[in-house]
């Protein structure tokens, strides 16, 4: 799992590659940042189509395990990353044949999982002291960052997409810690 820190960091560091205008970079950028600002699975980003997004709400309809749908917000930055995609990258990949994927691979296609691990796995890679994660680490980080913050358990839940609390409740165990810490330090009979 990422701190908080290194998360910007991955997201400035996937960004560099994207200021050059290349539609690949273009395309990481926004895959990346979509993955960290919604935790959908690896699965689910692969599966999204173009009609998935509502801007005007900010969020993604996913489609998640056991077909259950869901809509998941997204903040400022993969908005911005995922319009500058759409307006300046995907067009470059798209192919005769293209689906109305979100996400093109190289050749048009759908992007794949495995492209997907290897992006998150490189990315990573160049961000100080961080551990070697996947997407289902950018997951559960964004997924912690959000109990951080505040979220509360049914929320982060629901935006993950679990069909139980104590699914959700595996990820509590560094917002445990950090409360007890706090309590630690701030009450007078700790």
């Amino acid at each position: 799992m990422l701190r908080a820190d290194q998360a910007k960091d991955a997201m400035t560091a996937v960004s560099s590659g994207a200021s050059e205008g290349d539609p690949v970079a273009l395309r990481d950028q926004a895959v990346v940042e979509l993955l960290y600002a919604t935790g959908i699975r690896v699965a689910e980003l692969c599966g999204l189509d173009l009609d998935d997004v509502d801007y005007s709400l900010r969020v993604i309809r996913v489609l998640g395990k056991g077909g259950r749908e869901r809509s998941t917000p997204f903040g400022v930055p993969a908005e911005r990353a995922l319009r500058r995609w759409l307006d300046e990258g995907r067009n470059a990949l798209v192919a005769p044949d293209s689906p109305p994927a979100l996400f093109l691979g190289a050749r048009g296609g759908r992007l794949n999982q495995r492209a997907v691990r290897t992006l998150v796995h490189e990315v990573v890679a160049v961000v100080p002291d961080a551990p070697d994660i996947g997407p289902h680490g950018l997951r559960h980080s964004a997924a912690t960052h959000l109990l951080e913050g505040g979220a509360d358990l049914r929320t982060v839940q629901e935006l993950l997409g679990h069909a139980t609390l104590a699914t959700t409740q595996l990820y509590t165990h560094v917002t445990v810690e950090r409360l007890k810490a706090i309590h630690d330090r701030t009450h007078p009979r700790s």
